[in-house]
């Protein structure tokens, strides 16, 4: 008896092709094209206004492309709608309110977009607690979150991003103004989420150590387009990566 074939790799979690980009006269991203999968780690790098975060804002389909086409789990991220798969976690962020929520409603508005019968499922609920453990959170679960450090609030927009189980993870500067207790954690988490979950992670950081020895690769915006820092001119990236199980 043969041995079974292996089916069709699924598509990349997140595809930029021929991606171009600018803001009035200006051009800030030329001919990009990038493909991350499944269990795979991308950081990207850049100086301030390099265009990092012009970037990620595509790669979400906030912002659409002059020219170029974006797609999110193979689907145009115009018209893509299952943000489910999708974590986000934008720069600078504040889980601040002025509402006097608690640490783990916080977290719970991450399923805000969910039906209410996957909100209120076994499954969820698990999830909900799988994440409150693995940010670090569970001793100030019930505490309001104006009360807990800042390294202690992004932790819990990270946990909210993640409260769904999305298949990518994207993240825009997640330690600036964060104590190193919390960039510990933040290191450990997402060692498990790309290596036990599967979770596709494109990680923007001006910090190098902040990824370093995660990164399967390191990508720097540079003149409007993509270097890989092993030294090549990256027109394409298209490797593949096997997911977790």
């Amino acid at each position: 008896m043969s041995p079974p074939t292996a089916g069709p790799a699924p598509p990349p979690v997140l595809e930029l092709d021929g991606v171009t980009f600018g803001y009035s006269d200006a051009t800030v991203l030329r001919a990009v094209s990038l493909s991350v999968r499944e269990g795979e780690f991308v950081a990207v790098v850049g100086p301030n206004g390099s265009g990092k975060t012009t970037l990620l804002r595509l790669s979400l389909g906030l912002l659409q492309p002059h020219r170029g086409k974006v797609r999110l789990f193979g689907i145009d991220a115009a018209s893509f709608r299952e943000w489910w798969r999708l974590g986000y976690v934008p720069q600078r962020a504040v889980a601040s309110s002025p509402l006097p929520l608690s640490v783990e409603e916080v977290v719970r508005t991450g399923l805000a977009g969910r039906e209410r019968s996957a909100r209120r499922g076994k499954a969820t609920s698990e999830r909900l607690e799988h994440v409150i453990d693995l940010m670090g959170l569970s001793a100030v679960r019930r505490r309001r979150v104006s009360e807990v450090s800042g390294g202690q609030q992004q932790r819990a927009l990270i946990a909210r991003a993640l409260v769904t189980a999305p298949r990518l993870l994207v993240l825009d500067e997640p330690t600036t103004g964060v104590d190193a207790a919390a960039r510990a954690v933040l290191r450990e988490s997402l060692e498990h989420l790309v290596g036990v979950e599967g979770m596709g992670v494109v990680y923007v950081s001006h910090d190098p150590g902040a990824f370093a020895g995660l990164a399967d690769r390191v990508l720097e915006v540079e003149d409007g387009g993509l270097v890989d820092l092993a030294g090549s001119i990256l027109p394409s990236v298209t490797r593949q990566t096997a997911s977790a199980t």
